[in-house]
């Protein structure tokens, strides 16, 4: 498989698959909470159905849909809680891509209306990119979540969101993924220093600007997407275009 698929050798709607099948393995899917969408050139956006998990993504399973949800290819329906991704890239044009889900570490922070402390060279690339919602407006399926989770965002492309999860969001699905991955683990570090009775201690900001500067870098952000769908793709096989299996 490996040698007829060259690394970033994938479609749109492959990628979306790869990147929930990644962050299902990761902890991000224990529910069907949570959503991934692209959008296009039209305004319109891939994303996932309704009642259907990362676990379950393939290429052939998304939808394609309007601003008002409204199903254009595909079939089934999205999953509701996309709604309020129509707002975010209504007040965002620079994004095409988001993803938002539950994950233990970063809900958890979330939860406790924590901040994240950069501390340790594997958080640089969120130094200065997350933003907080402290009020959690309701399931977002109605416009005005939309509305107030995308005026919190502001121009960052990162949120943790109180009492909710982490949405994570970029130019690209690899970037979104990215940012969204990594305050996952970021979360996580953070949880194990203080659980060991520790303060994490932040790292200057001078450095932690450079080294950002560094760790999202387009070409880095790829090769560290492509690094993710190469393991995910030995694992799960089934997710390609089905023109393209075999």
């Amino acid at each position: 498989m490996e040698r007829k698929i060259a690394a970033g050798d994938f479609s749109l709607k492959e990628k979306i698959a790869l990147a929930c099948r990644f962050l299902a393995d990761e902890g991000h899917a224990m529910s069907l909470a949570g959503q991934i969408s692209v959008r296009n050139d039209d305004g319109s956006f891939w994303t996932t159905g309704f009642a259907q998990g990362f676990a379950d993504t393939t290429a052939d399973n998304l939808v394609r849909v309007n601003a008002n949800l409204d199903v254009l290819e595909g079939d089934g329906m999205a999953n509701p809680g996309a709604r309020f991704h129509s707002w975010i890239y209504a007040a965002r044009p620079d994004l095409r891509a988001i993803v938002h889900t539950h994950p233990p570490h970063a809900s958890a922070i979330a939860m406790a209306g924590e901040r994240l402390i950069i501390s340790h060279m594997d958080m640089a690339m969120l130094h200065d990119e997350i933003a907080y919602l402290d009020r959690w407006p309701g399931v977002p399926l109605a416009n005005e979540e939309g509305e107030i989770i995308s005026t919190a965002l502001g121009g960052k492309n990162a949120i943790l969101l109180v009492n909710h999860g982490v949405l994570g969001a970029g130019a690209t699905l690899e970037e979104a993924t990215f940012f969204l991955a990594s305050i996952e683990h970021a979360a996580r570090m953070q949880l194990l220093c203080r659980g060991a009775g520790y303060q994490p201690i932040a790292v200057d900001d001078v450095l932690a600007a450079d080294a950002k500067a560094f760790m999202t870098k387009p070409k880095f952000i790829q090769a560290t997407f492509d690094y993710w769908c190469r393991q995910t793709l030995r694992r799960y096989p089934e997710v390609l275009e089905s023109s393209r299996r075999g």
